[in-house]
């Protein structure tokens, strides 16, 4: 049915063929900005069933970043946005991002060095310091203590923000 060539020249054009989706894949990932390394934790929605989150219960916290990728033994989180990049990260964005750092080191007991913004034009590398670490411990400290008075107030001006909240149809400061 088939000529003696075909069968000779069958094993070459397969591994032809796997050696182009391998370039197309390679070529994919890094137009992604994500890191090299494995993915050991995806909360993308793609995956199936919800992941559990992390959690520190000496801190309170707990998180579900969007990616956690092992490069050797560094594990690094990855927050995906979903807008346009701005001329630097917000600062709500690079403490969300230290958080996940702070949970994956309480969770894996090794601190990643950095952690990764993706958004969607352009990727920064934050890197996990002690002072961003205090930053975010201090905010921690704000958040408890206006829990505590029970009386927690809006605390911006945006009207799209206001609008885009899951708590608008039971707040009575909704803009």
């Amino acid at each position: 049915m088939f000529p003696n060539w075909f069968f000779t020249l069958l094993p070459f054009l397969l591994i032809a063929l796997a050696l182009l989706f391998f370039w197309i894949s390679a070529r994919l990932k890094r137009n992604t900005g994500m890191p090299e390394g494995r993915i050991i934790y995806a909360d993308s929605g793609q995956w199936g069933k919800p992941v559990k989150p992390l959690y520190d219960a000496a801190l309170g916290l707990t998180g579900k970043p969007d990616y956690l990728i092992r490069k050797h033994k560094t594990i690094i989180p990855v927050e995906v946005k979903s807008t346009w990049a701005p001329t630097v990260p917000y600062e709500s964005h690079k403490l969300q991002l230290v958080a996940y750092c702070l949970l994956v080191e309480s969770y894996y007991g090794k601190r990643p060095p950095y952690g990764l913004l993706r958004y969607r034009n352009r990727t920064f590398r934050v890197n996990f310091t002690e002072e961003l670490e205090y930053q975010l411990l201090d905010v921690l400290d704000e958040i408890r203590e206006v829990k505590e008075q029970d009386e927690a107030c809006r605390s911006h001006r945006q009207k799209n923000r206001c609008a885009r909240c899951g708590y608008r149809y039971v707040c009575d400061q909704r803009l």
